[in-house]
């Protein structure tokens, strides 16, 4: 058969057994992906009191951080080797990084392996690059829809799940289902996930991966711990100052480099740099109400806070099940949707959503039925967003170039969210109430200004995705056009 009757052959083909399976591997993975995050904030308190810390905030941070660093990696060798080939290293990664922290004797080994946790971030657009190359195009939209709508869909009975792992075998339970899960999942990508044939020539910049990593590092740790060491100490400053200088050197490194790791030149593309910083803002917001929601949800009623309803992890199944819920059906409505009506504009439904979400438990988490409302309100946000992220990346970048362009995008949705959980932290540590028995407690202020932040986030991605709708003039499209054409 010619190439050109094999393409159209491949035109008209539609869903069988090994798609469908495919496809659900595809799902289990960004499930775990979204599932990660909401077990371990789940967990947050216990882990915290486990290991004397007030630093939980470096459980997620690590993984988002270490995420958006190897991301622009992994896009770079997807593009350079196959995307289908590094899906299968990241995932086994990620496997081995729950197996650390399974094993973890202390806190610093448990972040360690919460950084090789990270890895799962990347399969977040190697998933729908991969998807694009080998699926057929009649089943790409609903079946790019269906995997990052599916991120929510366990988060539903996530919470039962965490509480009885918890209840059986501790925190540790929780990493050793991850890499029971990971493991039978890459089995299943092997059996029925074609390569992709779309090659790109390129090579990594690993001094732009540690300039960027440390430099954010370094900025966070100054943020996380100011509030302990004093804004105005010399430590804290340093690491500012450090983290700083780090990121003005790496600015430059990647402005200077042919290859950077992440090619500052491409954000001049409107629908390129709108796209990445929409996605940024979503994520961050959603990173704190993550965190933050169990706190609010499993603080004791007797401490007298003005918040809490003393449930444990079972119990704030009541309380999560409406975000899962609201995140399957935004993302469905966007499968459903996305043919007839712009991305930008389901992006901005999205970050409505989310601010509405994030302003109403704000103002009010103090009782159980309007706190689920305002959960389930979340969700819907969070549904929508994350599913018009892939829509917009697929219709503002060249084939060629997806995986990269991905994963420079997936660098403002690791960094935006793993910055924000550090800020709120901070923000909380300020507002301590009472500690008891390892477990750290906030103010009602505290709190209020902690899902002030989330709010904050997605206001700014709402004004983003607002000029993403406004008219772009002719001679700046062309001149988009010709910027991609010289990149290709």
């Amino acid at each position: 058969m010619s190439s050109q009757s094999t393409d159209v052959a491949r035109q008209n083909e539609g869903w069988s057994l090994r798609l469908v399976l495919s496809l659900v591997s595809m799902v289990g993975v960004l499930e775990l992906l979204a599932v990660n995050y909401q077990m371990i904030s789940t967990a947050l308190p216990q882990i915290s009191a486990h290991f004397r810390t007030t630093q939980g905030a470096w459980l997620l941070t690590a993984f988002l951080l270490a995420g958006a660093v190897l991301s622009p990696l992994l896009g770079k060798l997807a593009d350079m080797h196959g995307k289908r080939r590094m899906l299968l290293i990241a995932v086994a990664g990620a496997a081995l990084g729950a197996l650390l922290s399974a094993l973890a004797p202390n806190y610093g080994v448990l972040i360690a392996g919460r950084a090789l946790q990270g890895l799962l971030i990347p399969c977040m657009f190697l998933t729908y690059s991969l998807m694009r190359d080998v699926y057929p195009p009649r089943t790409l939209a609903m079946s790019v829809s269906i995997v990052t709508s599916g991120m929510g869909l366990i988060a539903i009975p996530s919470p039962w799940l965490t509480g009885w792992l918890m209840g059986s075998w501790g925190f540790r339970g929780i990493f050793w289902f991850f890499v029971i899960c990971l493991a039978v999942l890459l089995v299943l990508i092997v059996v029925t996930t074609e390569e992709s044939s779309v090659r790109a020539r390129s090579r990594l910049d690993f001094l732009g991966a540690l300039l960027l990593g440390s430099g954010l590092a370094g900025v966070m740790v100054g943020v996380s711990f100011g509030p302990a060491w004093g804004w105005g100490t010399g430590r804290t400053l340093g690491c500012l100052a450090g983290g700083a200088v780090l990121l003005a050197a790496w600015g430059r490194q990647a402005l200077a480099s042919r290859e950077p790791l992440v090619d500052l030149r491409f954000f001049k593309r409107r629908p390129v740099i709108l796209t990445a910083m929409t996605a940024g803002l979503s994520y961050g917001n959603t990173a704190v109400f993550t965190a933050l929601l169990p706190m609010v949800c499993m603080t004791p009623t007797a401490l007298g806070l003005g918040y809490g309803f003393g449930v444990d992890a079972k119990g704030f199944a009541l309380f999560q099940a409406p975000v899962g819920i609201g995140a399957v059906v935004g993302g469905l409505v966007v499968g459903l949707l996305v043919r007839r009506i712009r991305p930008a504009l389901l992006m901005v439904a999205g970050q409505l959503l989310l601010t509405a979400g994030a302003v109403l438990t704000a103002v009010s988490h103090d009782a159980k039925a309007p706190l689920i409302t305002w959960a389930l309100i979340q969700g819907l946000g969070l549904g929508v967003s994350y599913a018009a992220v892939p829509n917009l990346i697929i219709g503002a970048v060249p084939r060629e170039l997806q995986a990269s362009m991905s994963s420079m995008v997936q660098v403002f949705q690791g960094v935006l969210p793993a910055i924000l959980p550090v800020v709120a932290f901070a923000v909380l540590n300020s507002h301590i109430a009472t500690v008891a028995q390892g477990f750290v407690f906030y103010t009602d202020g505290g709190i209020r200004s902690g899902f002030l932040v989330a709010a904050g986030a997605s206001l700014a991605g709402l004004l983003v995705a607002l000029v993403a709708l406004s008219p772009v003039r002719r001679t700046e499209q062309r001149k988009d056009d010709l910027v991609a054409e010289a990149v290709v």
